[in-house]
C-alpha cells in the first residue's frame, strides 16, 4: 500500500452537509421528524421564514419565524447560507449553526425548496443533495389537501410547480421515493445513503 493510499484510508470521516429537498407534498417534514425520532446522528438546522406560523407548528422547532424586516437584516449581515422567496414568503438557512456543527464533526441536514437547493449547489458543491419524491405527481394533491395548511390558490400553485421541481432533478445526487404508507422505508433509504457516503474513499470536503 502506497503512503498516499494509506493516508486516504487512515483519515477520519469528514462531516457531511446533507440538503433535503423535493416536491411539495412529498413529506419532507415527516421524514425529518422520523429521522429525529430514530436518533440517527444528525444536526438538524431550523429554517428561518417570514410566513405565518401554522396552528400545529412551534417556533424554533419547525421553523424560526421572523418579520420581513428581521429577515432582510439577516440577509444584509450575511447570516444566511442561502435564501429565497417561495410562494410569496422568505425562507433561509442560517449559516452559523451549519458551520458550528460541521466544525465539531457532526453531520448536518437542512431542508430547502428546490430553488434553495440549486443555490446551495453553487455555494457548497460538495454537499450531499437528496431529492424526496412520490411515484407520480398526482399523488401530491391529496397529500397537500390532507394537511389543510394551504388555501385553494396556494394549493394550485404548489401543484403547478411540481413539474418544474422535477425538472431540477439533475442537480441532485440521489432520489428517494416516499410512497404512501412507507415513511419508514424512505427514512431507511436516506440513512443508507448517508452511511454509504461516510464510507467514500474520497470524502466530500465541505466548506461553508
Amino acid at each position: 500500500m502506497s503512503s498516499e493510499t494509506r493516508h486516504a484510508v487512515d483519515q477520519p470521516c469528514k462531516p457531511l452537509l446533507i440538503v433535503l429537498s423535493g416536491l411539495s407534498g412529498a413529506g419532507k417534514d415527516s421524514v425529518l421528524s422520523r429521522l429525529k425520532e430514530s436518533a440517527f446522528p444528525l444536526e438538524m438546522i431550523v429554517t428561518v421564514t417570514t410566513r405565518a406560523r401554522r396552528h400545529n407548528e412551534k417556533d424554533g422547532v419547525h421553523y424560526t419565524f421572523v418579520t420581513p424586516e428581521r429577515f432582510q437584516a439577516m440577509v444584509k449581515s450575511r447570516e444566511l447560507l442561502e435564501w429565497a422567496t417561495v410562494y410569496g414568503n422568505y425562507y433561509g438557512v442560517p449559516r452559523e449553526p451549519v458551520r458550528r456543527a460541521l466544525e465539531s464533526g457532526r453531520d448536518v441536514i437542512v431542508k430547502v425548496d428546490v430553488q434553495g437547493a440549486a443555490t446551495i449547489r453553487k455555494i457548497v458543491p460538495q454537499a450531499l443533495f437528496i431529492f424526496l419524491a412520490v411515484p407520480t405527481l398526482e399523488e401530491c394533491a391529496p397529500r397537500l389537501r390532507e394537511r389543510r395548511t394551504e388555501s385553494a390558490a396556494d394549493l394550485a400553485l404548489r401543484l403547478k410547480t411540481g413539474g418544474e421541481e422535477m425538472a431540477m432533478l439533475p442537480i441532485f445526487d440521489y432520489i428517494v421515493f416516499n410512497r404512501q404508507g412507507e415513511l419508514d422505508r424512505a427514512v431507511a433509504d436516506i440513512e443508507a445513503i448517508i452511511k454509504a457516503e461516510q464510507c467514500r474513499v474520497r470524502p466530500r470536503d465541505i466548506t461553508v
